[in-house]
């Protein structure tokens, strides 16, 4: 496979310093979720029911702001957006450890509202500051960065808590947040292309690009993510099973690897494929995992299949998501399209679980896969109902002095 694409790509103005910034930014963020859950269920000693309170409040905030932060951020910039959601972040995680548990409920689903955009953000630049050939490539590599954000954020936040306490970590985060906040408003990226903002002269209506075609696209990233959370439990409680808990993190770490190597080649490609097509694969991959026995070597290695597809799958979405919808309201595009993979994990760990405390952890991989798979079916009829850019009829505004969007650079 050539390098040839990602040479190309780190080539242009601003992308990599758009990549590194997003890398740093994200793990503080990959690193909130468990640090909340162990302060809850450890430090608190209030349990692990009431730290999925805490986890479940959070989720509902990120899943209504990130379209609503990406929004206004195609209305009024970016900048403004980045300013509001920094100091949101940096006032929750200084006092958060000070907090009793009913108060500490309601500030993260505030805090979640509020929540720093930066994995919709990264994408929505990198559409700008990347031409439509090379976007498959950037959003691979976007990809794997999200892996390495996702491999490094919980666990720093463990060995945090586990040596410093929740209240250090806490503090750490909160920091982090902080410095990856004003790392992005310092950088401020480009939300459209210099040809995309000469271009703009109207609004278009959400009816014209939110179509049941987009919806599909979205339902298909959401079973993305629920074919990926529902085998990550699969295998810890596998594993748990088994007796080889202590394996855990580094099946774990074996399994985002492959990942890795699949974005990598895949944005190395030609060409790409159908977001149908990988997540179909990536789900019928996942049905026979369960079967295997043996010791743990021999599961992670069944893992390999559906596990080089995890990058390329999550990637084609956000690339075709990128090409459907108007350089206008690519912002709230991306927010919805970070709200579908926040709901696919999260309707995902309550019905495995279930299966798997019903029926054992090799169904949990059965049903992660056929689920996966049938909501691709599912959104098959409805894709070539797709939006495009080309044929929507834009809708002068009223007052477009005052509602026209901001440049993206303010």
């Amino acid at each position: 496979m050539a390098l040839d694409p990602y040479r190309r790509l780190l080539k242009i103005p601003g992308v990599p310093a758009l990549l590194l910034v997003g890398l740093l930014a994200r793990i503080p963020s990959t690193a909130m979720g468990i640090t909340l859950t162990l302060h809850v269920a450890v430090v608190l000693d209030l349990g692990y029911g009431k730290a999925g309170l805490i986890t479940m409040a959070s989720t509902i905030g990120m899943a209504i702001g990130s379209p609503l932060s990406g929004r206004l951020v195609d209305k009024h910039g970016l900048r403004p957006v980045l300013i509001v959601t920094t100091v949101a972040q940096a006032a929750f995680w200084a006092c958060a450890w000070t907090l009793p548990f009913p108060v500490l409920i309601g500030a993260a689903a505030v805090t979640g509202l509020l929540a720093l955009p930066v994995f919709s953000v990264t994408r929505q630049c990198l559409a700008a500051l990347v031409p439509v050939a090379q976007r498959r490539s950037a959003f691979a590599l976007d990809s794997m960065i999200v892996e390495l954000s996702y491999m490094a954020g919980p666990a720093l936040a463990v060995v945090g808590i586990t040596a410093f306490g929740s209240g250090v970590t806490m503090g750490a985060i909160g920091v982090g947040t902080a410095a990856a906040g004003l790392g992005l408003i310092a950088l401020n990226p480009p939300t459209r292309s210099p040809e995309e903002l000469e271009q703009h002269t109207a609004k278009v209506p959400r009816r014209q690009w939110l179509t049941s075609g987009l919806v599909a696209l979205l339902g298909t990233a959401a079973a993305a993510t629920f074919v990926l959370t529902a085998t990550e439990l699969s295998l810890v409680a596998t594993m748990n099973k088994a007796g080889q808990t202590e394996w855990v993190g580094l099946a774990v770490a074996i399994w985002c690897v492959y990942s890795l190597i699949g974005g990598f080649v895949y944005g190395g490609l030609s060409r790409g494929f159908s977001p149908l097509t990988l997540i179909a694969c990536m789900g019928l991959l996942t049905v026979p995992v369960g079967l295997v026995g043996g010791g743990w070597q021999w599961l992670v290695l069944a893992l390999l299949p559906a596990g080089l597809l995890c990058a390329p799958a999550l990637s084609s979405t956000v690339d075709m998501l990128s090409r459907w919808v108007p350089a206008g309201a690519r912002g709230e595009s991306m927010g919805l399209h970070g709200t579908a993979l926040l709901l696919g994990g999260a309707v995902a760990a309550p019905i495995i679980g279930a299966v798997i405390d019903g029926s054992g952890p090799a169904w949990g991989f059965v049903l992660a896969g056929l689920v996966g798979a049938a909501m691709v079916l599912v959104a098959a009829p409805f894709w070539s109902r797709r939006p495009s850019e080309a044929r929507t009829t834009p809708v002068e505004e009223e007052g477009a002095a005052a509602d026209e969007p901001a440049p993206s650079r303010v």
